[in-house]
């Protein structure tokens, strides 16, 4: 259940991630101008903008990649200042970062990755046999086959078994906040469903979890309707709403925003 209220200090003390204006440059080039964004657990918020407007930064930013350096601003997770953590342990707080683009690791199979991950991030050493237990019924929920897991992380994976297997990711860690850059791109329609699926099994496994969109397209929103869209115009947040803002802007685009 998404825990709203009007009071912008009753809402960060119930927030999960609270963003304070937040200023992002890479490569000394400034791409985030002031972003504020309060995320309250259980919500789903659909962050939408043309390319170009900074929401993978804003996504990069937040997963604490080295690159992309906030120069004013601070990132609240519950109730802890994590603006100048590392990307582990803010994972490990349970922070959760799908990426567009994912690196290709030859070698790595994805039952070894999976299981290395899921190993440091929780904690709990895990035999193979105990993981497998754990991790094959979740398959299903990603439309994945078994032997999908013995192929080399990322090596020759189309775009819906990339996602597929960020989906799995999510699935397994159980995140506090998770935050899918893109995660309805370069997909068919049949993965578009079994994304929707999966994103769906997850909420109803963990309802207290939030849930960033970014995307461009209203599609995904069709099935997995957010609380608020935010709407991200040169490195800044111009206008929120809800689905409706997302069916003027496919309507009409941005130009009326």
């Amino acid at each position: 259940m998404c825990l709203r209220g009007t009071n912008k200090k009753m809402n960060q003390m119930k927030a999960s991630l609270c963003i304070s204006d937040l200023h992002v440059a890479v490569d000394k080039k400034t791409i985030l101008h002031g972003i504020d964004l309060i995320i309250e657990p259980g919500c789903v918020h659909a962050l939408m903008g043309p390319n170009g407007s900074g929401k993978s930064t804003l996504a990069y930013a937040l997963a604490g990649h080295p690159r992309y350096t906030i120069t004013k601003g601070a990132i609240t997770f519950n109730d802890e200042d994590i603006t100048k953590s590392s990307p582990d342990k803010r994972a490990r707080k349970g922070l959760f970062v799908v990426f567009q683009q994912v690196p290709v690791i030859s070698g790595l199979t994805v039952f070894s990755f999976l299981k290395e991950v899921y190993q440091t991030y929780t904690g709990i050493l895990i035999d193979s046999n105990r993981f497998q237990e754990f991790l094959f019924p979740k398959l299903g929920i990603v439309a994945m086959d078994k032997r999908f897991l013995n192929r080399s992380l990322y090596d020759g994976f189309s775009g819906g078994e990339k996602k597929r297997l960020e989906l799995l990711q999510l699935l397994l860690f159980n995140p506090k906040v998770a935050i899918l850059d893109e995660i309805d791109s370069g997909v068919d329609v049949d993965s578009l469903i079994s994304i929707t699926n999966s994103i769906q099994e997850v909420r109803r496994n963990n309802p207290a979890m939030s849930i960033v969109i970014i995307t461009h397209y209203r599609h995904i929103l069709q099935s997995i309707k957010p609380d608020y869209v935010q709407v991200l115009l040169n490195g800044k947040i111009v206008k929120s709403g809800d689905i409706l803002l997302a069916c003027q802007i496919e309507k009409h685009g941005y130009q009326t925003i």
